[in-house]
């Protein structure tokens, strides 16, 4: 049994994780830490467990393996570091961090200790995202030269987020960081990684952080990314844009149908938009993370892709401060 500690319920979906940590067959919940006492002892009550005030004295525990950790964003550096100096198993809620130096510094953490880190990307799980890898394998978009994302909610406008959310110290950005994470690193997976990012922040509610965000990902061969974002849009679709010299692949959460159309097929196929199958989700990120624990394997594309998330998110928020394109290549690493 892998005995796990939750590092704070900050985030919206702490809760969501510690349910599958309970599920799981091989995993089980034993200590909680929060940098918050009240909300920390208040879960820790209510699951029956140790609550520790002390993150050393938690860390410093034989009997916990893992951890989970869910603090606020700015603190992923000194928790993560910590946790993995400590010999303790990592899984984390994007964003892994909010620079890249901090980032590297993580994985150097994880590297040195030999602990597994997994972090939750979980529309790489999903089987829009595998059929959409399959079409790029085979080559019916031709060279990809557009692929939009976007994934937006009304959480600004209906006040159901949290109100840390909006606190720019802690979260380190809005809705790009936050929910734009997702559209970010599809994009990524499906593009790869941009020459320059360019982004632009809207404050629709009047919040410290953006609530509607557009970043452009530029490529040296001439395509582009478009990722979108949003905290004030009520009944927005999550959607996908794949567009190449050869077809086009849409797919959207209105009707959970991706359609293609190609001329890699021959001349009828290019004629109308066909509908591609999508397979079963993949094991969760949640389960990943166990199996590498149990199999003494590394997430390594999963670990890749998220400092790469990081990059692109701080790409995005030096682009907004200096209102300018950002090279990836000047990112302090």
């Amino acid at each position: 049994m892998i005995r796990v500690a939750m590092l704070s319920f900050w985030h919206v979906h702490a809760k969501d994780y510690a349910k599958q940590i309970n599920e799981h067959p091989d995993t089980e919940i034993v200590a909680i830490w929060d940098e918050i006492d009240e909300r920390g002892r208040g879960e820790a009550e209510a699951r029956g467990v140790r609550f520790y005030e002390s993150l050393d004295e938690l860390l410093a525990q034989p009997d916990i393996d893992a951890v989970v950790v869910d603090t606020p964003s700015s603190m992923h550096r000194d928790v993560m570091v910590k946790a993995a100096n400590a010999g303790k198993h990592i899984f984390t809620e994007k964003v892994l961090a909010l620079t890249l130096r901090e980032a590297n510094e993580i994985v150097e953490a994880v590297n040195s200790s030999g602990v597994k880190l997994t972090v939750s990307l979980p529309r790489l799980n999903d089987g829009y995202t595998l059929a959409i890898q399959e079409v790029l394998r085979e080559g019916l978009l031709g060279e990809l030269t557009l692929v939009r994302a976007r994934l937006s909610h009304g959480g600004a406008i209906a006040n159901w987020l949290p109100t840390h959310f909006y606190n720019p110290e802690q979260t380190g950005g809005g809705a790009l960081v936050d929910l734009g994470c997702h559209p970010m690193y599809l994009t990524r997976l499906f593009l790869g990684l941009p020459e320059s990012v360019t982004a632009n922040y809207g404050y629709v509610t009047g919040k410290e952080v953006d609530d509607n965000a557009v970043a452009v990902l530029r490529y040296p061969g001439g395509a582009i990314g478009i990722v979108e974002a949003g905290f004030v849009n009520k009944f927005s679709p999550f959607s996908l844009e794949l567009h190449g010299t050869e077809g086009s692949l849409l797919y959207s959460t209105h009707d959970n149908q991706i359609v293609l159309r190609t001329s890699k097929l021959g001349e009828e196929a290019a004629k109308s938009w066909s509908v591609k199958q999508q397979p079963s989700n993949c094991a969760s990120a949640i389960q990943q993370w166990v199996g590498h624990i149990q199999n003494g394997t590394t997430a390594e594309e999963n670990i890749g892709l998220a400092l790469d998330l990081t990059k692109l998110m701080e790409a995005s928020n030096l682009s907004v401060q200096r209102n300018q394109p950002v090279l990836l290549s000047e990112l302090v690493r």
